[in-house]
């Protein structure tokens, strides 16, 4: 690995609120740029003895679930390492890892559970939600559930995955439909 996991981590958090869900093409760029091998590194498992820390474990966790979606915008790669990035949230959350980064940061080990079209990630998602401080902080949760729930996927990731959009899931894109 050429990076550390607290330049990782560093670089997360100094990015703030706006350019974690925001669409902003020079900070995707910045992610490329600076963390693209490491993301291919991390998902060739040349990083999990990261596992064993609880900023390792964010810093792997954010390399496989959100960087791929900065770096791979509007690709099918976006989503390449999601079942890995789950798998290491999983084990992250076992040790306790969540609750010993900074309360900012903690919702990144759930949001891979977010990002899963399997119902149950999105049920265990609403639940590790709850736990985050805030009135709302469990509703972007919610809301993927219920997109699961309905269709079973997430419908505006049909093109780039190659996947026939039904009548009923183009209607609801079309009336303006969680774009994720």
């Amino acid at each position: 690995m050429n990076v550390s996991p607290s330049e990782v981590v560093t670089f997360w958090r100094d990015a703030g609120v706006e350019r974690w869900f925001g669409k902003d093409e020079t900070f995707d760029d910045m992610c490329e740029m600076a963390f693209e091998d490491a993301v291919e590194d991390a998902a060739a498992g040349k990083a999990e003895h990261w596992m064993d820390s609880a900023e390792g474990a964010l810093a792997l966790v954010l390399l496989l679930d959100q960087m791929p979606r900065n770096i791979h915008r509007d690709s099918a790669q976006a989503y390449a390492h999601d079942a890995l990035a789950r798998q290491y949230a999983d084990q992250a959350i076992e040790r306790g890892y969540d609750v010993e980064v900074d309360p900012t940061l903690q919702v990144f080990f759930y949001l891979p559970f977010e990002h899963s079209e399997d119902l149950e990630d999105q049920q265990r998602s609403v639940e590790l939600h709850q736990n985050l401080v805030g009135e709302d902080a469990d509703k972007w949760a919610v809301l993927h559930k219920d997109i699961i729930e309905r269709f079973g996927r997430f419908p505006h990731r049909n093109a780039v995955l190659g996947r026939e959009t039904t009548a009923e899931e183009q209607a609801w894109l079309d009336a303006g439909g969680f774009k994720g």
